[in-house]
């Protein structure tokens, strides 16, 4: 069937692809993730996944299935990336607080041996609970919202903020596990359950 290969130096999107049973290898790819002059979100996040799915194809000697991904966090049409410092980080959770916004993951699977590239954007609505500044500044405090997109990861030390999700959890995760196992299998990159 060929090798998988996760362009993501990513933990929670390799965690992910583990607990879902998918063979993998990973070889990151660094790309620029700033978004083009009127780029809409969903559109933004699906170009990067593919361009990091194309740069690890084009860098590895091996490998036929690579598979990009980019989470982004969006409130009212804003999108929210990785903070660049504290400051910014604790700017993003306030303007989440007690708030809905919406994770997007996209993904892309790039086919090297036929060059075939399908993507796709999956969106969780996410409902947080009002924020003090203490919980704000001791969760900054802790380092992890500076690699997160809108300075938060639900599976850590924000997973107390979220008062609701309406959607996939892995999506807010990282990497929207039952949608992309679907699509690998239906591009014969896995077999068929």
């Amino acid at each position: 069937m060929g090798e998988i290969v996760l362009a993501s130096a990513s933990p929670r999107r390799s965690e992910l692809l583990e607990l879902a049973g998918v063979p993998f290898r990973v070889a990151p790819a660094d790309i620029p993730e700033e978004p083009l002059p009127g780029e809409e979100a969903a559109a933004h996040a699906m170009r990067l996944a593919e361009e990091k799915a194309r740069a690890a194809a084009a860098r590895e000697a091996s490998g036929r299935w690579f598979i990009g991904a980019d989470t982004i966090v969006v409130l009212e049409g804003r999108i929210m990336g990785k903070p660049k410092d504290e400051a910014e980080a604790e700017a993003m959770l306030a303007d989440l607080s007690g708030r809905s916004h919406q994770v997007i993951t996209a993904y892309a699977v790039f086919d090297r041996s036929g060059g075939a590239c399908v993507s796709r954007a999956v969106r969780t609505d996410v409902v947080f609970k009002q924020l003090d500044r203490r919980e704000i500044e001791a969760y900054v405090a802790t380092g992890c919202p500076l690699d997160k997109a809108g300075a938060y990861a639900i599976q850590g030390g924000a997973a107390h903020f979220v008062r609701e999700i309406r959607g996939s959890y892995t999506n807010v995760v990282g990497l929207p596990t039952c949608e992309l196992v679907e699509t690998l299998r239906r591009m014969g990159a896995l077999e068929q359950s």
